[in-house]
C-alpha cells in the first residue's frame, strides 16, 4: 500500500509540474503545438484509413458468351475450364494470380468477379462497381461485328454510371479469342465501337463524314427505346460521353479507357494481367 501511495504522490507532482510549466508557454504557442499535434494526428489517421481501405477488387464485364468464364479461370489457376456454361451467378474469387503464384515477397490478392453478360442479370455489375479498382470489358473479337451494337450499348452504359465516372474506373476493353485467324484487331474493334457510339443519344461528339447519314433520329430512337427499362433515377445518375463539336474517341472519357489483346483458350492474357497489378498493388 505504502508503494501505491507513493506512485499516486509522485504522478501528482508530474501532473503539477507540467501544469506550471504549460502555464510558462505563451498562449499563441501553446495554441499552435496543439494545432499541430492534432493536425498531425488526422493525416496519420487519414492515410492509413485510404490505405486500409484501398479495393483490390477487378470486374470482368462483357456480353453473354465473349469468354469472361474462361478468363476468370485462367487468371485463378491457368486453365481454360472448356465445357464450362453460360454464367447465371457471378463467380468471385480472391486469390493470387497464377502466374504470380511461384514468385517471392508480398503480393497483394485480387478480388475478381465475373459477372453475368445476360441483359437482365446485368443490374448485378451495380453491386460491385462501388468497390472495383478496374473494369475489364470483355469482347468477342471472332463475334465482333454481328454483336456490335449490343456490344456498344452495354460498354455505353458503364461508361456513364455515376459510380464509374465519378471514381474514375480504368476499362480495359479486352478483345479475347484474338488466337482465332478470322478474329478482328484491337484497332478494328476499337474505331468501330468509337464510330458506333455516336449513335448512343447522350454522345455529345459529332459524326464524321463517312457516317453521317446513318446517324438518324430513327436509329437514335430505337436506342432510347431499348433503355426505356432503365428507371428515372438510373438515368439521373448518368454521364455523358465526348466532346461536343468533335468526332468521338475514348481517350475523350473522363475515366481511362484502354484496350488489349486476350486468348482466354490458350491462356495468352499477360495484358489482363498488367492492367490488374496496374491498379491492384
Amino acid at each position: 500500500m505504502e508503494g501505491i501511495e507513493q506512485w499516486k504522490t509522485e504522478a501528482q507532482q508530474w501532473l503539477q509540474q507540467g501544469i506550471e510549466y504549460a502555464h510558462q508557454i505563451p498562449p499563441t504557442q501553446l495554441y499552435a503545438a496543439v494545432a499541430v499535434l492534432l493536425f498531425t494526428t488526422l493525416l496519420l489517421l487519414t492515410i492509413r484509413l485510404l490505405k486500409r481501405t484501398k479495393s483490390n477488387t477487378i470486374v470482368l464485364s462483357g456480353l453473354s458468351g465473349s469468354g469472361k468464364t474462361v478468363l476468370f479461370y485462367q487468371l485463378r489457376d491457368g486453365s481454360s475450364h472448356q465445357g464450362t456454361v453460360t454464367s447465371m451467378e457471378p463467380n468471385e474469387g480472391t486469390f493470387l494470380l497464377h502466374s504470380e503464384s511461384a514468385k517471392k515477397g508480398k503480393i497483394k490478392p485480387v478480388h475478381v468477379v465475373d459477372v453475368p453478360g445476360h441483359s437482365r442479370l446485368r443490374p448485378k455489375l451495380d453491386e460491385f462497381l462501388p468497390q472495383a479498382a478496374g473494369i475489364v470489358f470483355v469482347v468477342d473479337a471472332l463475334e465482333f461485328l454481328p454483336n456490335l451494337s449490343a456490344v456498344t450499348e452495354y460498354l455505353y452504359d458503364i461508361l456513364t454510371k455515376a459510380s464509374v465516372v465519378k471514381r474514375k474506373l480504368p476499362v480495359l476493353i479486352c478483345c479475347n479469342k484474338t488466337d482465332k485467324v478470322t478474329a478482328h484487331t484491337k484497332e478494328f474493334i476499337r474505331k468501330q465501337l468509337e464510330k458506333e457510339m455516336l449513335l448512343c443519344p447522350f454522345v455529345n461528339a459529332k459524326p464524321s463524314y463517312e457516317i453521317l447519314e446513318a446517324i438518324t433520329w430513327v436509329l437514335s430512337e430505337k436506342l432510347r427505346v431499348s433503355r426505356s427499362g432503365v428507371s428515372d433515377a438510373d438515368i439521373a445518375n448518368d454521364y455523358t460521353l465526348g466532346i461536343p463539336g468533335e468526332v468521338f474517341s475514348f481517350s475523350q472519357c473522363i475515366n481511362k479507357v484502354t484496350i488489349g489483346e486476350a486468348s482466354g483458350l490458350t491462356g495468352e492474357i499477360s495484358q489482363v494481367e498488367e492492367f490488374i497489378r496496374a491498379h491492384v498493388k
